[in-house]
């Protein structure tokens, strides 16, 4: 009969994989407002044409993100089983929190900023690997000055290109190359946040003594893939409507840029293995797509809401994870 240590960690993987379905679910939109907004496609062929592209990007790239965020950042030899769970659920509860209200926040920070929160909870500040959070940090600001740049680049380039072309035609090319640059996206959205998941599960199976070293086995990465494509299968829809129309009204070929621009931008990061936000970076490039028609195209009460709401994700997500930690060990006490 397997032990309730066993059936603990578990419970804790599906937790995990719980919380992997909830990414999908809340940056669905990141990988189909733009297809959808321009009506490129329908909200059901967009979720499968995206999450079949979450799923295949293991295929793409390799574990990078995934050694970072389940060894690089905190103090492997400090984590235990609760930490993991108290990480996740602070994670997910900041994840509903911000869906409820229509954010498209960073799963990927929240998950971080739970990690960090349950580890400082438990063995305090010393627990936080420094070097580790310089890169994930800074892109915390490159990524949607990145996705930005590069949006107003390829807007500029792209219509310099097609400026003498017939615009039926042009509106028809552009719909079609969306198709691609929404496929890229989502490769690249699987590619770097299911790593995000497959190092904690990583950091767990290590904790309990599953495994003698820090790897990633390759049922974990089978099984990160999928949570994050079935997530992105059941949609976002409210957030949907804030990346897709609150922020600028996209044509098909504005669409095509701020997804082309997106998708560089994460495999870039992806390839040198940060865990950056999609969610930042795709915000960033819609956002210069417009506002390189005109500043004004661009609904900048909007993004600066969703500005203030990734700034509060780190310490929310943590101080959420950091209350977790400190009941489930009342719990483990009382129980004792």
């Amino acid at each position: 009969m397997p032990s309730a240590g066993f059936l603990f960690v578990i419970f804790i993987i599906l937790v995990a994989l719980a919380f992997d379905f909830t990414n999908g679910m809340h940056d669905a939109a990141n990988s189909i407002a733009t297809v959808v907004s321009t009506r490129v496609l329908t909200p059901r062929q967009a979720v499968i044409w995206a999450a079949f592209f979450n799923f295949v990007a293991f295929l793409v790239f390799g574990t990078g993100v995934a050694h970072t965020i389940g060894a690089g950042m905190i103090d492997i030899s400090i984590v235990t089983p609760q930490v993991i769970f108290a990480a996740l659920l602070g994670a997910i509860g900041w994840n509903l929190f911000t869906w409820i209200l229509g954010l498209p926040t960073s799963s990927s920070h929240a998950l971080i900023g739970g990690y960090a929160g349950a580890a400082i909870v438990k063995a305090g500040p010393d627990a936080i690997i420094a070097s580790g959070w310089v890169k994930t940090v800074i892109f915390i600001f490159v990524a949607p000055i990145l996705g930005l740049v590069l949006g107003v680049a390829f807007i500029t380039i792209t219509t310099w290109i097609v400026r003498k072309g017939n615009p039926t035609r042009i509106n028809k090319a552009a719909r079609r190359l969306q198709l691609v640059s929404a496929a890229l996206y989502s490769l690249g959205h699987g590619g770097n946040d299911a790593q995000k998941t497959m190092g904690i599960i990583a950091s767990l199976i290590f904790a309990a003594g599953w495994t003698k070293t820090f790897y990633i086995p390759l049922w974990v990465v089978l099984g990160a893939h999928a949570a994050i494509a079935m997530g992105t299968l059941s949609g976002g829809w409210r957030i949907v409507k804030t990346m897709g129309q609150k922020i600028t009204k996209l044509r098909p070929i504005d669409g095509f840029c701020a997804e082309t621009a997106s998708a560089i931008s994460i495999f870039f990061a992806t390839h040198a293995g940060v865990p950056v936000s999609t969610t930042h970076v795709i915000t960033g490039a819609i956002s210069g797509v417009g506002a390189a028609k005109r500043m004004s195209a661009v609904r900048w009460g909007v993004t600066l809401r969703i500005v203030w709401a990734w700034v509060f994700t780190i310490p929310g997500a943590g101080l959420t994870a950091g209350v977790a930690y400190f009941l489930i060990n009342l719990v483990d006490k009382y129980l004792v």
